[in-house]
């Protein structure tokens, strides 16, 4: 029988770390992982930059605000959140703000200076795509009129009406925060029956928006094409301070303003059929024989 002595690993033979050399292997551990992170970095990032551009392609996109055309509800500098995809669900609806894109239909409401450097194109191009900057092709105003819709000002009131129902704006025309005075409705008069396809669009800042009465000379009498539109724009991000909501104003949801817009299209086709029923009889009487 083999005493425990001689079962025993001699000590010369046994395998001793120590800490310095367990150290060692930590050290070379933590090298190895950092070395791992900084060669997946870039990758991260590309991966990043793409999931962002498609969720920016046919999701939902930030958008900078240049101007104080929306003011109150918008100010200068803030960043909304637009969504893309509410429009492939619903249709535009009165009330809602949206973003839409004026090239060859509207000129720049601001002017930005194009960049030479390639660099500078490249870095406000990312701006531009992210909503750290402005882009001059794309408006963001309220949708005032849809399809067939007339909409006018103002009444003894001085309201904008659609449809002949006035609608009541002030939860949302820009008030002076110094005076406490509100815009008017508007300044001009107009009195405009949306075509199809088309939408009649104004800024919340009346008296300084550049909306849809200042384009009534041009092709579309001030409307814009709903192919147009972007997209809805739902939520303020930035900054911190500002997060909130863009709702609908609660006087478009009006029953008597739908059921006016419900009462206009069987207009034109009641006066059509009874203009048709002199042109029936006369027919009718030369197919009955004599």
């Amino acid at each position: 029988m083999r005493s425990e002595a001689e079962g025993a690993v001699p000590e010369e033979e046994q395998t001793v770390t120590s800490e310095e050399e367990e150290e060692s292997e930590a050290g070379d551990g933590k090298k190895k992982k950092q070395g791992s992170f900084w060669k997946e970095l870039p990758i991260l990032v590309v991966i990043a930059v793409v999931l962002a551009l498609v969720i920016k392609a046919f999701a939902v996109q930030a958008f900078y605000i240049p101007s104080g055309s929306m003011e109150n509800t918008l100010q200068v500098g803030d960043r909304v959140l637009v969504n893309k995809i509410v429009y492939h669900t619903r249709d535009v609806a009165r009330g809602d703000i949206i973003v839409f894109n004026g090239l060859d239909s509207w000129d720049p409401e601001m002017q930005v200076q194009e960049p030479t450097n390639p660099v500078s194109k490249a870095l406000r191009w990312v701006g531009a795509a992210f909503g750290f900057a402005p882009n001059e092709k794309d408006y963001i105003k309220r949708v005032i009129g849809i399809p067939g819709d007339r909409v006018k000002c103002c009444d003894a009131q001085g309201r904008v009406t659609v449809n002949g129902v006035p609608i009541d704006e002030a939860s949302y025309l820009y008030t002076d925060p110094i005076t406490g005075e509100q815009n008017k409705p508007s300044n001009d008069p107009f009195d405009i029956t949306v075509a199809p396809g088309q939408l009649w669009v104004m800024g919340d800042h009346r008296e300084l928006s550049y909306d849809s009465r200042s384009h009534q000379a041009d092709p579309g009498g001030g409307t814009i094409p709903i192919d147009h539109v972007i997209g809805r724009a739902f939520v303020i991000v930035w900054p911190l301070d500002r997060i909130d909501t863009l709702p609908i104003p609660d006087t478009f949801e009006q029953p008597a303003l739908e059921a006016a817009a419900a009462a206009l299209p069987a207009t034109p086709y009641a006066l059509g059929a009874i203009g048709t029923l002199p042109i029936a009889y006369l027919m009718r009487r030369r197919r009955i024989p004599h």
